[in-house]
Formats: structure tokens, C-alpha cells, sequence
């Protein structure tokens, strides 16, 4: 079993891919790639980039190991407008769905 390695603010970084052991909100301990758009104190707001658009609020101690860190390239990072990733919008919840639309696909 993996025990946590006190990972803090620090140790990552914005706009940043990361493949991640992380202890998930039922306690499991599941593999993630995250996009993280944003750190706070206390946790961070990030993507989970292999399944659906929901962003995630998680905590530096939920995550046990960091297997591999990617940095973005302008071009390619994604983009949330500042409001939805603002730190009191993150107040008592853990999870956001954020659907975005573009008039270039007609809607």
C-alpha cells in the first residue's frame, strides 16, 4: 500500500500534466492524470484528463505519488475562466461540471 509522502503546495505547479497515485474521495487509491489549472493553500483545482471534463478539488494529501510531471506549452494549455476557478468558489464542494461551447461548432 502506498502511505503519503506529505506532498504540499510546492511540489507542483500550474498549467502542469501529472500522472498521480491518488486517494480519491471513497478512500481508494486509484491511478489519475490531472491537468492542474490552479494551487491554493490547501488544495488544488485540477482535470482529470482521461475521463469526463469535471474539474476536481483535491487536497495535496490526497495525493500519494507523483509518477510523472509534463509541462504544457502555451499552445496547449486549457483554458477556465478566472471566476470558476476561484478559491471561494470551491467552498464546500469538491466537484464542478464545466461545459464549454464554442461558436466555431455552432452552438
Amino acid at each position: 500500500m502506498l502511505e503519503a509522502n506529505a506532498l504540499k503546495k510546492d511540489d507542483f505547479k500550474s498549467d502542469t500534466r501529472y500522472t498521480v497515485a491518488w486517494r480519491d474521495y471513497d478512500g481508494k487509491i486509484r491511478p489519475a492524470n490531472l491537468y492542474v489549472y490552479r494551487l491554493y493553500d490547501q488544495f488544488m483545482i485540477a482535470r482529470k484528463t482521461d475521463h469526463s471534463g469535471l474539474l476536481y478539488k483535491i487536497g495535496y494529501d490526497q495525493i500519494l505519488k507523483v509518477v510523472k510531471e509534463t509541462a504544457v506549452s502555451l499552445e496547449q494549455q486549457f483554458r477556465i475562466p478566472d471566476a470558476v476557478l476561484k478559491e471561494a468558489s470551491w467552498a464546500g464542494r469538491t466537484v464542478m461540471e464545466r461545459y464549454s461551447t464554442s461558436p466555431g461548432v455552432g452552438k
